[in-house]
C-alpha cells in the first residue's frame, strides 16, 4: 500500500555477520539537526548503556507509547555493526545520514534486508523505524529532549511557559519520521506548553503509536474526530460550521477528570508538503479499516501568518505551519458563543509565544554560525494544481537540518 513512498535507499537493516575492515575509522558525531533535554546521568552512560533505548530515554523524546520494538531491533543490529568493525557510527551532511565505510556497509545491508521483505506494509514499518533509531542515535547528548535544539547553546525550554489546554480537547501530532526530532519542527511546541497527555505524538508508520491513536478515536467514535486538513477529494468544513451547533458540555477547565468522553479529537499531520498527502491517504484508510468509511471528517482553517513565517514563508497565506494551525483552531473556537468563555484565546496566545521564542533560538543559531536569516521563495505552481495542504511543514521551505 505503501510501497511506492519508500525510497530503497532508506530503508532497512540486518543482522548479519560482517568482516572487520582495517584500522578503525571515524569518532561519533552528533547530527546537529535534532534536539531534547538531556540529562547528565544520560550523557555519561556506558557504551553498553547506550546499545539500547530505555523506556525513559524514549518518553522523554515527547512520546507517551512503549520503546517500539522494530526501533529496539534496529538500535542493536546498528551497535551490533559498530562492534563487529570496530568502530563508532557518524552521522552527518545532508540528511544526517551514516558517514563513512560504515556507512556504505550499513546501506548494503539495510538495502538487501529491506528486499527480504516480502510485505510493503512492513517495508514501510521498517523505514520509519530506521529513520526515528538512526536521529535518536545521532541526537544523544547533542539535543535536548524536550526542544530539539541544541541542548547546550540554544535550549529555550527555561522560556517556554506551559499552560492546561481544556480537557474538551486533544491534539494529536501525526508526525513523519524525517520530521522527528527536527530543530525547526514546530508541533513538539504543543506538547512543551500543554503536555503529552493534552497533544500526543504519533508517529507515523510506527504500528504501536498508531494503534495507540486509532484505540482512543475508537472509543470516542467517529464525530469526535477531526483532522486538519483541508481535503480537495471531499468537502472540509469550516470550524463555524463544523462546531456551530455543538453542545457544551459543563467542563471544569482546572479539572484533571471529565465526566463522559465527549472530547474532541484533533489530528494535526506534521511533515513535509510533499508527504501530506500520503499520510492523510494511510489515515483514511486506516479510518476504513475501522468504521468502514475512510471519509474522515476535515477541517479547513482561515488563512493566516505565525511567527515562523518571518524566518520560513510558506509558499502561499493559506498555508503555515503546525503549530500555528493549532492557534486558528483555537483561535476561530474561541468565537463561537459556546466556546468563548474556557479561555482557549489564552491557549492558542500560549502557543504563539512559543512559536517566538523557536523563531528567536533559530534566529540567535543562525546568525551566530554566520547563516541568512531569510528565505528564498521556490515555484509552487505544481504544488497548488497538487492540493497540497496548509498545517504541515513545508519542505522546500525547511531550515537545513545543520542549523
Amino acid at each position: 500500500m505503501m510501497l511506492s513512498l519508500l525510497p530503497l535507499k532508506r530503508a532497512f537493516l540486518f543482522k548479519y555477520p560482517v568482516q572487520k575492515p582495517n584500522p578503525p575509522f571515524f569518532n561519533k558525531t552528533h547530527l546537529p539537526l535534532f534536539t531534547p533535554h538531556f540529562s547528565a546521568s544520560h550523557v555519561a552512560m556506558s557504551e553498553e548503556e547506550q546499545g539500547h533505548i530505555s523506556l525513559q530515554e524514549w518518553q522523554s523524546w515527547g512520546t507517551t507509547s512503549p520503546v517500539p520494538s522494530m526501533v529496539t531491533q534496529i538500535v542493536e543490529d546498528l551497535k551490533d555493526l559498530e562492534k563487529n568493525f570496530d568502530a563508532q557510527m557518524s552521522f552527518g551532511g545532508h540528511g544526517g545520514k551514516l558517514k563513512g565505510n560504515f556507512g556504505i556497509q550499513e546501506d548494503k545491508k539495510h538495502r538487501a534486508t529491506y528486499q527480504s521483505l516480502g510485505d510493503s506494509e512492513e517495508k514501510f514499518n521498517f523505514y520509519s523505524a530506521r529513520q526515528i533509531a538512526c536521529r535518536i542515535l545521532g541526537s544523544r547528548g547533542y539535543l535536548c529532549q524536550k526542544c530539539w535544539l541544541p541542548r547546550e547553546e540554544d535550549c529555550m525550554c527555561s522560556k517556554v511557559i506551559s499552560c492546561m489546554l481544556w480537557p474538551g480537547i486533544k491534539f494529536w501530532l501525526y508526525m513523519h519520521p524525517k520530521d522527528f526530532l527536527r530543530q525547526n519542527n514546530t508541533g513538539k511546541l504543543l506538547w512543551q506548553v500543554f503536555g503529552v497527555e493534552a497533544a500526543t505524538l504519533c508517529l507515523y508508520g510506527i504500528p504501536e503509536h498508531e494503534e495507540i491513536m486509532w484505540n482512543s478515536f475508537k472509543l470516542a467514535g467517529k464525530d469526535k474526530i477531526w483532522c486538519l486538513y483541508p481535503n480537495k477529494g471531499s468537502v472540509s468544513k469550516s470550524v463555524e460550521s463544523a462546531f456551530s451547533q455543538e453542545p457544551l458540555a459543563n467542563y471544569d477547565v482546572t479539572s484533571e477528570k471529565l465526566t463522559g468522553d465527549t472530547t474532541l479529537h484533533f489530528i494535526l499531520l506534521d511533515g513535509t508538503w510533499s508527504n501530506s498527502a500520503a499520510m492523510f491517504s494511510r489515515l483514511q484508510d486506516q479510518a476504513k479499516s475501522v468504521w468502514g468509511d475512510e471519509n474522515l471528517a476535515c477541517i479547513s482553517l482561515n488563512p493566516g501568518a505565525s511567527a515562523m513565517h518571518k524566518l520560513r514563508p510558506q509558499p502561499s497565506w493559506d498555508r503555515t505551519c503546525t503549530a500555528a494551525a493549532a492557534v486558528g483552531l483555537l483561535s476561530e473556537l474561541q468565537f463561537l458563543p459556546q466556546f468563548s468563555s474556557i479561555g482557549l484565546d489564552k491557549q492558542a496566545e500560549a502557543i504563539e509565544d512559543a512559536l517566538t521564542i523557536l523563531l528567536e533560538a533559530l534566529t540567535t543559531r543562525r546568525l551566530r554560525m554566520g547563516r541568512s536569516i531569510t528565505r528564498k521563495m521556490r515555484s509552487t505552481n505544481s504544488m497548488f494544481s497538487q492540493g497540497k495542504v496548509r498545517n504541515t511543514e513545508n519542505e522546500a521551505q525547511h531550515l537545513p537540518l545543520e542549523i
